[in-house]
């Protein structure tokens, strides 16, 4: 074995635990929250802009065309960079959290819309039929059904997330890549710690596709049933 194969084994060794702690305590935990607050904020945005309040369901579209029609890494530059300026400053983490929350809100949003208007209107009709409000049949039969339908896209929409955390580096947040490239300007092993970085995403990306497998059987299950 080379000198040289040996030093790449020594770094790649020694670099893998640091780059894994780095993604459990960071990437993943930022992958979590901005999904949860996302998806939360992507139902509300859904519902307004299937309101009937027209003054509600524009605000909702503006704040989708915002959010789409820019380049998230811009958003996170906006809030952290730009909003000190004006006297608005948040730590790098949070910031994080809100850019990537606002877009998988816009994204999100787009995505349980058109699931429920997927939902045949009769469905909409026999519950009113049965006596049910609108809200009522929204939420007993309408998003149930809607819910089998948003899963897939949603999940390629958290796994999507997981890797545009990456972008969570330019706003000095130390995450999964963040951490590469600190161990890169120490080591100055760019192409092994750059895939040594691709191999850990790709790790974490691999177990959310077969929960998302999972997920999707025990929906079609569910549905046949």
């Amino acid at each position: 074995m080379s000198d040289r194969t040996e030093r790449l084994l020594h770094i790649f060794a020694d670099s893998f635990l640091p780059l894994l702690k780095a993604g459990a305590a960071f990437t993943v935990p930022l992958t979590l929250i901005s999904f949860v607050i996302g998806l939360i904020l992507a139902m509300i945005t859904a519902l307004a802009r299937l309101s009937d309040f027209r003054l509600l369901a524009l605000i909702a579209r503006f704040y989708v065309w915002i959010i789409r029609g820019t380049p998230l890494l811009v958003q996170l530059f906006i809030i952290f960079y730009g909003l000190p300026s004006i006297g608005v400053t948040i730590n790098a983490f949070p910031a994080a959290v809100i850019g990537f929350s606002l877009s998988v809100g816009a994204y999100g949003s787009e995505i349980i819309r058109a699931a429920i208007v997927s939902i045949p209107k009769g469905q909409w009709e026999a519950a009113y039929s049965i006596g049910q409000t609108r809200a009522q049949a929204l939420r007993r039969i309408i998003l149930p059904q809607a819910a089998r339908v948003s899963v897939p896209p949603l999940s390629n929409s958290f796994i999507s997330l997981v890797k545009d955390t990456s972008l969570a580096a330019s706003v000095t947040v130390t995450e999964l890549f963040q951490k590469g490239q600190q161990i890169t300007a120490v080591v100055y092993e760019p192409l092994l710690l750059y895939s040594e970085v691709a191999l850990i995403y790709l790790l974490f990306c691999s177990v959310l596709s077969g929960l998302q497998r999972r997920l999707e059987l025990h929906y079609d299950r569910f549905t046949a049933g």
